[in-house]
C-alpha cells in the first residue's frame, strides 16, 4: 500500500529573511563547463568550450540567492543563442529570474583563429585564451569587457646592440582588456581583429606552422624589430587609444626570458574599472 499522507511542500531557504543586514556584492557559481556559440568576424560561428562564472548582487534581507537558475539560464542560452559582445540581454533575464539588483557573467574559453604563414601562406589554426565579462549593476548600467592573450616574439634590444653576432629573443605574451563601447551599433569590436593588431607591436608574430622559408622570415623580421617589454606596451597603448569602439584598456606584457632565471614584465592601464 502507499503512502497517502500529503506531503508538505519542501521549504526554501533560500527565501528566508537575513537580519545581519550585510548586502553582499555578489554571489554566484563559477567554473561550470559548458558550451557556447561565438560568432565570427566572417559571419560564421564557432562552438567553443567554456568556463563561466555567473553571478547576482544580494540585498541585505535575504538569504541566499537560488544556485540552480543560474546553471539552467547558461544551459538554455548555450544551445539557443549566439554569443556576441552584447550579453545585455543575457543580463537582464539573470536579474530577472533571481529578482537580483545586478549580475554578472564571466565566459572563459579559447577562440581559433585560421592563420597563414607568413612566407609559404601554410594555413593552421591557432588558439587564443579569451574572457567576456558583462556586468548590469543596479541603475541597469551596462559594462563588457573583452580580455585576450596574444602570444608574441620579442628580441632583446640590449642583446642586439652589445653582441658581435646574433641576439636573444623569447616567447612573451601580450595581456589585454578592453572595454567595450556600449553603443556597438557602429563600434563592433572583433576578436579577430584584436588579435592581429596587437602582435603588430611585438617584434614579431607566432605562427602554428612555419615551414624554412617562415622560419627564415620570422628570424629575420625579429632581428630586424627588437623590443623589451616596455616597447611593445607603450606600442600597443598608442594603438588601443585610437581604436574605434574602445573607451578603455588594461595591458600586461610578460617576456618568458631565454636566458634569464626570470620574466620581464610591464603593465598599464588608461580608463579601466574593472
Amino acid at each position: 500500500m502507499t503512502d497517502q499522507t500529503p506531503k508538505q511542500p519542501l521549504t526554501d531557504v533560500q527565501n528566508l529573511a537575513d537580519k545581519r543586514g550585510v548586502a553582499l556584492d555578489w554571489v554566484g557559481i563559477r567554473n561550470v563547463e559548458i558550451p557556447i556559440t561565438v560568432l565570427q568576424k566572417d559571419g560564421g560561428t564557432q562552438r567553443v568550450a567554456t568556463h563561466a562564472a555567473l553571478s547576482v548582487g544580494l540585498s541585505d534581507s535575504v538569504k541566499g540567492t537560488h544556485m540552480s537558475r543560474f546553471v539552467e539560464q547558461l544551459t538554455e542560452w548555450g544551445k539557443t543563442h549566439v554569443m556576441t559582445l552584447d550579453l545585455k540581454d543575457f543580463l537582464i533575464d539573470t536579474k530577472k529570474r533571481l529578482a537580483a539588483p545586478s549580475a554578472q557573467l564571466e565566459l572563459n574559453f579559447r577562440y581559433f583563429v585560421e592563420k597563414k604563414s607568413p612566407a609559404t601562406d601554410n594555413s593552421a589554426p591557432m588558439a587564443y585564451a579569451c574572457r567576456f565579462t558583462g556586468t548590469l549593476d543596479e541603475q541597469d548600467q551596462y559594462q563588457l569587457i573583452l580580455h585576450v592573450t596574444v602570444p608574441v616574439t620579442t628580441l632583446c634590444p640590449c642583446s642586439k646592440e652589445i653582441s658581435d653576432y646574433g641576439a636573444h629573443n623569447q616567447r612573451s605574451e601580450i595581456r589585454a582588456g578592453v572595454v567595450v563601447d556600449p553603443n556597438q551599433e557602429h563600434r563592433v569590436v572583433w576578436i579577430e581583429d584584436l588579435v592581429d593588431q596587437l602582435e603588430q607591436t611585438a617584434s614579431c608574430p607566432v605562427y602554428p606552422l612555419l615551414k624554412r622559408p617562415d622560419e627564415k622570415w620570422v628570424t629575420e623580421r625579429a632581428y630586424e624589430n627588437p623590443m623589451f617589454v616596455e616597447d611593445v606596451i607603450r606600442e600597443a597603448t598608442l594603438l588601443l587609444r585610437k581604436t574605434e569602439g574602445i573607451t578603455g584598456f588594461a595591458l600586461e606584457v610578460e617576456a618568458f626570458e631565454s636566458i634569464h632565471a626570470h620574466n620581464a614584465y610591464a603593465q598599464h592601464a588608461e580608463n579601466f574599472y574593472a
